[in-house]
């Protein structure tokens, strides 16, 4: 028996939520330290966010099979989930600094603007990730999530810069590098052209 889209998207939702709501409970009960809770909510959201970019290198690459055009259907719950990891991220680095003044001064740092600029380019791209906005906002819709890729740049950024060891995060932009290689060479290459 195959599963409705609306039931298939609710479940989708579910598995998508369940991780954060486990690492969050683990946190607020003191099962696992700040640092942890940070370093998991920055990679689930990163892990989404690669699998939201990956999205059309594989239809390009697969653009017959069933289970690609699945992905574009579900990319946007994808990237909006990435954005559901990388709030409370946030919010646990708010609530531990405390001050505004405080963070105002680590914000000069790289590591730090580097992750606020992203936030800010993500936060857009999440609200206008649903069918109204995309009425809306017509053409410009495409070319405002465009954007999706600068603030990817900057995530990994963000990671190099803050992580005690880069090695992981350079081998995730190493992913993020191969997937935009595949794009654009499908997309502008001698014979390729973007997809839908």
């Amino acid at each position: 028996m195959h599963l409705t889209p609306y039931y298939s998207r609710y479940g989708l939702w579910l598995l998508l939520g369940v991780p954060l709501a486990l690492i969050t409970d683990w946190y607020l009960n003191e099962n696992i330290s700040y640092g942890d809770y940070i370093q998991h909510t920055g990679r689930f959201s990163v892990w989404l966010l690669l699998l939201t970019l990956a999205v059309t290198p594989l239809r390009q690459l697969f653009p017959g099979q069933g289970w690609s055009r699945r992905l574009v259907q579900y990319r946007r719950y994808f990237g909006v989930a990435s954005f559901a990891y990388a709030l409370p991220h946030v919010l646990a680095y708010v609530i531990r600094k405390e001050t505004f003044a405080l963070m105002a001064e680590e914000a000069a740092y790289p590591e730090l603007w580097t992750g606020w600029l992203a936030m800010a380019i993500f936060l857009p791209l999440a609200l206008s990730s649903n069918n109204w906005a995309m009425r809306r906002l017509g053409r410009a819709w495409k070319h405002l999530h465009r954007f999706v890729h600068l603030a990817a740049l900057l995530t990994f950024a963000h990671w190099v810069l803050s992580a005690f060891d880069p090695l992981t995060a350079y081998l995730h932009l190493a992913v993020l590098g191969l997937l935009e290689a595949v794009r654009l060479w499908k997309s502008y290459g001698p014979r390729g052209r973007a997809l839908q």
